[in-house]
């Protein structure tokens, strides 16, 4: 009924009561609490920290809203009965309601487990910690859509937990590949300044990928000519030919794969330094010392900017699909 006093609705109030317009015993109207926000999304768990004494921020890859932050209530109890779906590497289907700071997560479903391949053999674990990470960093924005590189990621786990191909390998095409979705892919199979298409013989981390003789600086890394068709191949998926690559190629790719991404990030990424890698080729080439290693550093004693050990921000911090 509408009240005779203001034109709005009842609020039950004695004089509402008295002149009719309400029934006796009515509720008090105390207001809107606003529309009750549910919805639901798929996504691969990137890395968790803990809240208060049993609860998790969850940081999540979505397939619709991107990158996400979300609280899990009482993941971390003996009895919880979605906490164990909630790990990193895990690739769940989620429920969420949407609140004003973190959203709260009140079902999770497994859809793949890549987790439980992973930890079970380091190479493949450490390669798939130091893609969750260039994942979370490459989508700087929260609750931006960046479904290519969910499907990248996604295609990234599948294979590492396969088992088909090189931890390494796999790591280093989803590495150019994420670049490339960013904006950032290396210029492979032309001068990256003048676009010749010559015989290439330098590597310019800063100048954007290879160089030809005429355009090569001083100080720039020189590779052999099949370590640029192995990031060739990685780029372009081409894995009959990055499977048959020799060790010492794998590892100049793999330095300057890392180099080049930390680069763009502007910071180092702590997962790779525990990437295992063969540290055969450190000398850089005919370059010498201030090549890249295969951990992304160089002999002169450069090494980028990363997280401290016990910088939360990590993955594993103590505080708390494009197909490859």
């Amino acid at each position: 009924m509408i009240s005779l006093r203001g034109g709005g609705s009842c609020r039950g109030c004695a004089e509402c009561v008295r002149i009719g317009c309400s029934p006796a015993g009515a509720r008090p109207h105390v207001g809107d609490n606003g529309r009750v926000t549910l919805y639901r999304d798929e996504g691969v768990v990137l890395r968790t920290q803990k809240l208060g004494e049993a609860d998790r921020i969850v940081t999540v890859l979505t397939r619709r809203t991107g990158r996400i932050r979300a609280a899990a209530k009482g993941v971390r109890k003996t009895k919880s009965r979605f906490g164990a779906r909630l790990e990193p590497f895990t690739h769940v289907d989620l429920q969420l309601y949407e609140r004003r700071s973190l959203d709260l997560i009140t079902q999770a479903e497994t859809l793949r487990p890549y987790g439980e391949r992973l930890v079970v053999d380091y190479p493949r674990y450490t390669a798939g910690t130091a893609m969750l990470e260039t994942a979370e960093k490459l989508t700087a924005a929260e609750r931006e859509p960046a479904l290519r590189q969910f499907l990248l990621l996604v295609g990234g786990l599948r294979t590492l937990a396969d088992g088909s191909h090189d931890p390494r390998l796999v790591l280093d095409a989803f590495l150019l590949r994420s670049l490339s979705v960013a904006g950032w892919a290396p210029a492979l199979d032309e001068c990256s300044r003048c676009g010749d298409r010559g015989q290439l013989r330098g590597f310019s981390i800063a100048g954007g990928g290879a160089m030809c003789a005429r355009c090569r600086q001083p100080g720039t890394a020189t590779p052999a000519p099949p370590t640029f068709a192995l990031m060739l191949a990685l780029l372009r998926g081409e894995w009959d030919y990055a499977d048959d690559s020799e060790q010492r190629h794998r590892a100049e790719c793999s330095g300057l794969v890392a180099a080049y991404l930390q680069w763009h990030l502007e910071h180092g990424l702590r997962s790779l330094r525990h990437v295992e890698r063969d540290t055969g080729a450190r000398d850089g080439g005919p370059d010498g010392p201030g090549a890249p290693g295969a951990d992304g550093r160089r002999d002169d004693g450069y090494e980028p900017d990363g997280y401290e050990p016990d910088d939360p921000a990590g993955p594993g911090g103590t505080s708390d699909r494009e197909t490859v």
